[in-house]
């Protein structure tokens, strides 16, 4: 079976939200198998199911399984850790706060703290975090984390002005549209 992308989005759209978790299983499932070679990630991309929920699903379609009947209520599931632990986000931003670099003129801020230092600093306020955790609530408070990048110690790029340029431009951009910057950077240690 051949369809596009768009064809694939079209129906999966109209179609799943007429099904139950069980229904859009089992649709995804037949449907990555009528596509064949590569119809498991045509079909993720365009149910928005994960892959691993359709690579399960096709395989019992193949395997003749008879799906499970326990439906799982919407919204079941693990609630969010900023939703289990009231104040972590204000713990997380004011450990982030103090810490913050940057010139008061320039739109640039960063921080030196990593994400595990900053979950160690959690945990010891109470909190179950992980450094996990810290960068998924860091991204949703707006922060942008940046990996560090290698460099021979002296050397410098021969740009280095006008990145910094576009940087600050692109950092007051965002500032000005009411979005929190902050560029982690970590080492390690010898």
């Amino acid at each position: 079976m051949q369809a596009t992308e768009e064809e694939l989005h079209r129906f999966f759209s109209v179609v799943m939200p007429h099904l139950n978790e069980l229904q859009r299983r089992v649709v995804a499932g037949s449907m990555a198998e009528a596509i064949g070679r590569g119809g498991k990630t045509a079909v993720a991309k365009a149910s928005g199911l994960s892959r691993n929920t359709v690579i399960k699903a096709q395989a019992e379609v193949e395997a003749g399984i008879e799906p499970s009947q326990r439906l799982r209520p919407p919204g079941g599931g693990d609630k969010p850790a900023i939703d289990k632990q009231p104040g972590l986000a204000e713990a997380l931003d004011e450990l982030v706060h103090p810490e913050t670099r940057g010139t008061p003129m320039s739109a640039l801020r960063w921080t030196l703290k990593s994400t595990y230092e900053l979950a160690r600093e959690l945990q010891a306020q109470g909190f179950r975090a992980s450094a996990e955790l810290v960068r998924r609530l860091l991204h949703q408070m707006g922060y942008s984390l940046q990996a560090p990048s290698k460099q021979v110690e002296g050397s410098s790029h021969p740009d280095r002005d006008g990145q910094f340029r576009y940087l600050n431009d692109l950092v007051a951009k965002r500032l000005g549209a009411g979005e929190p910057v902050v560029s982690v950077d970590t080492k390690k240690s010898a």
